[in-house]
């Protein structure tokens, strides 16, 4: 997508604006340079609000938090009564995540747990709990998140998978480093499963959509 198309895909939102994720993403820019590029657009932001909606999701999980943006989002699509349960490996960025849950109204809705995620996941209830999950952390422990969420997404509930076009680098040969490897043996892995119904996006860096076969 060109620069141009961005912003008239981001341009026709409705409301086009967010000033809450603005500023994130300028603070974000601020403090953490380009480590800023690992927080998601508008574009996707309001696509993840927008699905937390429509599933009338009331438990939602999050791997891989960064400075809490789309948290921000996925906080202000919960159903009342609704929490959020945000899974990263390291306080560095709660700070800045913390200020814009306040800023949002939603940090009161948003729990976060530091730690592995893979374990902080295992200690979850093993049951059919959750309504919507967001995997957005280290490629390679993507199939370990997926196979941990998968017994606790109740059915119609639904996994989104960021990043699985990783800047087109799946598609590129030479590429073999460690995180391409990784999303292009997760892709297939999600693309050959006869349990879940799953598709994929081109929104934001490329997300796919699971969900438990009925």
């Amino acid at each position: 997508m060109t620069d141009e198309l961005y912003d008239y895909v981001s341009g026709h939102a409705n409301p086009n604006t967010d000033q809450v994720s603005e500023q994130l993403a300028a603070t974000t820019s601020e403090r953490f340079g380009l480590l800023s590029g690992m927080n998601i657009g508008q574009d996707q932001g309001r696509f993840l609000k927008m699905l937390v909606g429509l599933v009338a999701a009331r438990t939602v999980v999050e791997v891989g938090t960064f400075t809490g943006m789309s948290a921000t989002w996925m906080a202000q699509g919960l159903a009342p009564g609704g929490r959020l349960i945000c899974f990263d490996i390291t306080d560095e960025y709660l700070p800045t995540a913390r200020a814009a849950w306040k800023q949002a109204g939603v940090a009161d809705q948003i729990e976060m747990r530091i730690g592995p995620a893979a374990d902080g996941l295992a200690a979850l209830p093993n049951e059919r709990h959750i309504d919507l999950a967001f995997i957005d952390a280290d490629k390679s422990g993507y199939l370990t998140y997926l196979e941990l969420l998968l017994p606790r997404l109740r059915v119609g509930g639904v996994i989104v998978v960021d990043n699985v076009l990783w800047s087109g680098n799946v598609i590129d040969p030479t590429d073999e480093s460690e995180s391409t490897v990784a999303l292009r043996q997760f892709n297939d892995h999600v693309a050959a499963r006869d349990d879940v119904d799953a598709v994929m996006l081109p929104i934001g860096d490329g997300i796919t959509l699971i969900t438990p076969r009925r």
